[in-house]
């Protein structure tokens, strides 16, 4: 799997969602309220509304929380102002790392990111310096266990899926991004709980690491998906499982 996904696999290993409950709805109210204010506070003509409500109806996050946020983003309601801002970078091994924030303060949160960069031995970089590595991607991962293989590759490819792949017990399926929205909701019409369901940024090739980057680059893409202002992260890393066994205690 990517180094994107990998992540993902190695942060439920490490089972924070729940005690970053809060962080969660925090973030996920800035994408609803960013979304609003894009496109509008209607669903049916919003997509990137609508995803995001189904991404904060996934993770539990009431009704009420969800309704304020989207007038605070059409200006119903008063609320604060965010903008979307990105950051390219290198972690420890030559690591290529995009990071996507919103933000009510642009010059404070780019302080704070070049500050996590620069304790993990990593370093920013200019705009475009890494994004030319990655493609923009549907990405849907669930438990092995939620569906038989034979469904689950019927549902994927009749609705636009473009890859398969099962690791570790959980299927990720990658689209294109005008597939993703169809994908994900036959997906769910079909029972299947999903883990995540996003659309982000899918390395094109991946960096090999040894047991020395490997530590310093989790501890980099923890401190950066901790931080109140950052949306998502996406990174090149592959970690061979021999080495994330010999690491287990230092991450």
């Amino acid at each position: 799997m990517s180094g994107h996904s990998k992540w993902s696999t190695i942060k439920r290993k490490k089972a924070k969602e729940d005690a970053r409950r809060g962080k969660i709805y925090t973030k996920l109210i800035k994408q609803i309220v960013i979304a609003a204010k894009e496109g509008g506070g209607d669903e049916d003509s919003n997509p990137a509304l609508r995803t995001a409500v189904q991404t904060a109806r996934d993770n539990n996050m009431p009704k009420k929380n969800i309704t304020r946020a989207i007038k605070r983003g059409t200006g119903e309601l008063p609320g604060v102002n965010y903008e979307r801002c990105s950051f390219e970078g290198y972690a420890p091994g030559g690591v290529a790392v995009f990071v996507n924030c919103l933000t009510d303060n642009h010059n404070r949160t780019s302080a704070e990111v070049r500050h996590i960069f620069n304790k993990y031995n990593g370093h920013l970089g200019e705009p475009h310096s890494v994004s030319y590595l990655f493609e923009r991607k549907g990405q849907i991962v669930f438990q092995e266990s939620e569906m038989d293989e034979e469904t689950v590759y019927e549902i994927a490819l009749e609705n636009g899926a473009e890859d398969i792949s099962l690791d570790n017990g959980y299927y990720e399926i990658i689209s294109e991004p005008a597939n993703f929205e169809e994908l994900h909701a036959n997906i769910k019409r079909a029972g299947i709980n999903c883990e995540t369901a996003e659309i982000t940024l899918i390395p094109n090739s991946e960096v090999k690491l040894d047991s020395s980057d490997a530590v310093s680059v989790l501890k980099l893409m923890d401190a950066l998906e901790d931080h109140d202002d950052v949306e998502n992260v996406s990174s090149n890393f592959d970690i061979p499982e021999e080495v994330l066994e010999e690491i287990q205690d230092e991450i």
